[in-house]
């Protein structure tokens, strides 16, 4: 079977997967009782925790191989996985930087980023994501960078998301993704996030929702959702499709 037929065949059986109620079902059911066992801090890339699920990571480096990204921006560093990560892919590459952005970059996870072999295609920035100050600084390092692309996974409260949706959609390239993680929140069970700042109707995924009313140059591409089955991000991988 050669490429083309192959892809077709994959792209036929993904659209027949999304119309499978009952996989869908039982895909939201196993999500939500594995959550209980804090699935996504089970992982690590390259030797530090990434704390994300296998099928978004599989996702997110299928596009970045695909973009070829000058410039990646994540918020959000926890240990420094999902940095790590993004810097192994765009070292296969041959280019590319990841900033990554957090209000608290704890000392034992930076010294392990800055000593990792791939630190030098890692820069960190301490500060607000949404702060003009820490825009500024990224906004001069995203300068003459052709393709950039942009992913979100800080503060997952409504009104953060939305503020970091309307800093950083503006750097992000045509062609390339604006990635909203942990949207799944709103489709959650409240009470497992009675201790948190977000959840239904306050979290990342109502954020996309009224960004897209207003904002044109990004889409939905519904076909990764479609064949995740399993992703904390429904709704949230937004391509951009006008300059």
């Amino acid at each position: 079977m050669n490429n083309i037929k192959f892809q077709k065949r994959n792209k036929t059986f993904v659209h027949k997967m999304a119309k499978d109620t009952n996989l869908k079902r039982l895909s939201r059911l196993w999500f939500n009782n594995s959550f209980k066992y804090e699935y996504s801090y089970h992982f690590t890339w390259l030797g530090r925790p990434i704390i994300q699920f296998p099928q978004d990571i599989i996702a997110i480096q299928e596009i970045i191989w695909k973009i070829k990204p000058d410039l990646v921006i994540e918020t959000g560093i926890a240990h420094g996985g999902s940095l790590i990560f993004t810097a192994s892919i765009l070292e296969l590459i041959g280019k590319g930087k990841v900033i990554g952005i957090d209000i608290d970059i704890r000392k034992g996870n930076k010294k392990a980023i800055q000593t990792h072999p791939l630190s030098n295609r890692i820069k960190m920035i301490q500060g607000s994501s949404i702060s003009k100050k820490v825009f500024k600084k990224v906004n001069e390092f995203a300068k003459n960078k052709k393709k950039i692309m942009v992913i979100l996974d800080s503060n997952h409260t409504h009104q953060h998301v939305l503020n970091e949706l309307r800093f950083y959609s503006s750097l992000v390239t045509k062609g390339s993704y604006l990635i909203v993680l942990d949207t799944i929140i709103d489709d959650m069970p409240e009470r497992f996030f009675n201790n948190r700042p977000w959840g239904k109707g306050n979290n990342p995924k109502s954020a996309v929702q009224e960004f897209l009313k207003t904002n044109k140059r990004f889409k939905v591409d519904k076909i990764i959702e479609k064949k995740l089955l399993i992703s904390v991000a429904p709704e949230g991988y937004l391509k951009c499709v006008k300059k």
